[in-house]
């Protein structure tokens, strides 16, 4: 039987539910727009494998910020109604037939990157559940990544069009122009048009920083800042080699 596994970004989607809710204290009413949410998803994807991967609220910045002291240094904190109900959610979610998993010592985008290539690897199809783009680096002819709340598929194309480059070339063209939402700096002066242009020049940071072919103008940005992007470049790589602790097995979809 062939598997369709689907990862749920989990609060990726619960915060995006949260927000839109008009009383942020009503945790019952985001745990039911949750649900008929999670119903929709369960329908339209049919998977016959599912899980929902849940950041833990007390861990630190992980090992990024090891490497980047910086690195979401200025995150807003989860409404304090919002983590008293995570609970509340993972149990209905239970109740519909979807685990979770809490991640501890590594980010919850590793943990789904690590699943998600995986199974991936083995032929086997994979949806992620996100809205977030770091998921696009992973793609491959079984691993996808639906927007639920755009109704769009974030693919190659999509790739192409929001960044103009290929999706295997993603965690450089972070490493160059780096992502302010994570106060990941990159390269100063670096923004997305000149990293879209170095990147179709070149496959990857290295072999830029290695060409007698760079641009001149370009030139003395990666000599000053070389190290920083290769950080930055790390920093936005997906980890695929977490140590998950279960097998496909346990997070079998029972639709009885």
């Amino acid at each position: 039987m062939s598997i369709h596994l689907v990862i749920i970004d989990a609060l990726n989607l619960i915060r995006r539910v949260h927000s839109a809710q008009p009383d942020p204290t009503d945790i019952t009413r985001t745990i039911e727009t949750t649900k008929r949410t999670l119903h929709r998803i369960l329908s339209e994807s049919a998977p016959t494998h599912i899980i929902a991967v849940f950041d833990h609220h007390l861990q630190d910045r992980g090992w990024r910020a090891k490497l980047l002291p910086k690195y979401k240094q200025n995150r807003k904190p989860m409404p304090e109604p919002l983590q008293q109900g995570l609970d509340s959610i993972q149990e209905a979610w239970w109740e519909l037939g979807i685990d979770s998993l809490l991640s501890e010592g590594d980010e919850a985008d590793d943990l789904v990157a690590t699943l998600a290539v995986k199974v991936a690897q083995h032929g086997e199809t994979v949806t992620i559940v996100s809205t977030d783009k770091g998921y696009c680096q992973l793609l491959a002819p079984t691993l996808q990544i639906r927007d639920y709340f755009q109704h769009r598929w974030l693919d190659a194309t999509f790739v192409e069009k929001e960044f103009g480059v290929k999706p295997s070339q993603l965690s450089d063209y972070w490493g160059l122009t780096g992502v302010s939402s994570s106060q990941v700096t990159g390269i100063p002066g670096i923004g997305p048009k000149a990293a879209k242009e170095i990147l179709n020049q070149f496959s990857n940071i290295e072999e830029a920083y290695r060409s007698d072919e760079l641009a001149e103008k370009y030139r003395k940005k990666f000599d000053e800042h070389i190290e920083l992007a290769r950080v930055c470049k790390q920093i936005s790589s997906l980890k695929t080699d977490v140590q998950l602790g279960f097998n496909l097995q346990d997070i079998r979809y029972n639709t009885n």
